[in-house]
């Protein structure tokens, strides 16, 4: 499966290479909503810069959402980095003194490890520059899809992670995968999307979770633990992948908010990817053939499954991921 992904966030190359309208309006009401309940951070630091600087005065509501949700997030990081930095100096004072105490000793370790996570954390929101970290998505996150609806191809925010149709958030809990769709269930599981609702989610480079000894090619040694790593898979010649996805319309259901979410493809994986250790791949599709699969015909699922097998097929190079 597809556990995180690099994204690509400009919506100008959306408009002029893939004639997309983006929607303006789910975006504030998504930056809106995540700035309201405090997870302003699940929307990707690309994904906020990128509407900044307004084009014009459509997007000006967006650049003041942008400055706002970032100060107020800011300010967050600002008072725990306080209250932690006040633990740690009352926890030394304890164990400077004649009465060191346990107490004081696990206080010491979980302020300075929470100072050291704040500070990343505000430096992260107040530097300029964009790193590739700021594109990378995780499930739950929120990422550009390209849709079409009503005869437009539109750009529409979206939850990794599908809530499918029927489903409340309780069920969902249950069900935690469903940021990734596979190809042998997409006409079982997924079949109220399939043929239904297709996006893309364009992509620069994913990362999956692997054991250690399988990404060596070799067994548990007598005694030893599995280890996870996580492994960053870079498409050869590097390029932007248009990963097939499916999604759905949640009425209402980002507490009162619709709730736009979806899942990538993943299929058996190409013999670089196998030997490094993992049994997944997300699918990216040929550019000849997204008309088709955003205008599914839910009659013609051949020519649907036609279209997965005919995939873009770059190699998969793989490192440790930082």
């Amino acid at each position: 499966m597809c556990y995180s992904a690099q994204i690509a966030a400009d919506y100008d190359k959306f408009v002029r290479e893939w004639g997309a309208v983006i929607s303006l309006k789910r975006f504030v009401e998504l930056f809106w909503e995540k700035r309201k309940d405090g997870q302003w951070v699940k929307i990707p630091k690309s994904m906020r810069e990128a509407f900044r600087k307004p084009h014009g005065e459509d997007d000006f509501e967006l650049a003041k959402l942008v400055a706002e949700g970032d100060r107020e997030q800011i300010e967050k990081y600002e008072v725990e980095l306080q209250a932690q930095n006040q633990r740690l100096a009352k926890a030394e004072a304890v164990l400077a003194g004649p009465k060191p105490t346990k107490t004081a000793a696990k206080d010491r370790e979980v302020a300075s490890r929470k100072i050291q996570a704040a500070q990343r954390n505000l430096d992260d929101m107040q530097r300029k520059q964009l790193l590739d970290k700021d594109s990378r998505i995780y499930p739950g996150q929120y990422a550009p899809v390209l849709i079409e609806k009503d005869g437009k191809r539109i750009v529409v925010p979206m939850r990794y992670q599908c809530r499918l149709p029927g489903w409340t958030e309780a069920m969902e809990r249950q069900k935690p995968g469903t940021y990734n769709a596979r190809r042998d269930n997409l006409d079982k599981a997924w079949g109220k999307l399939f043929g239904h609702r297709h996006g893309i989610m364009i992509v620069t480079r994913f990362y999956e979770n692997v054991s250690r000894h399988k990404m060596e090619g070799r067994e548990l040694r007598p005694g030893e633990r599995e280890e996870n790593v996580v492994l960053a898979f870079d498409p050869q010649p590097p390029q932007e992948m248009l990963v097939a996805c499916l999604w759905n319309l949640s009425p209402g259901g980002d507490h009162g908010t619709d709730l736009f979410s979806f899942a990538a493809i993943t299929d058996e994986p190409p013999p670089e990817i196998l030997a490094a250790g993992h049994d997944r791949c997300i699918v990216p599709i040929k550019s000849e053939h997204v008309d088709a699969w955003l205008k599914p015909d839910p009659n013609d699922l051949e020519a649907l499954y036609a279209i997965l097998d005919d995939r873009a097929r770059p190699y998969y190079e793989h490192r440790l991921a930082a």
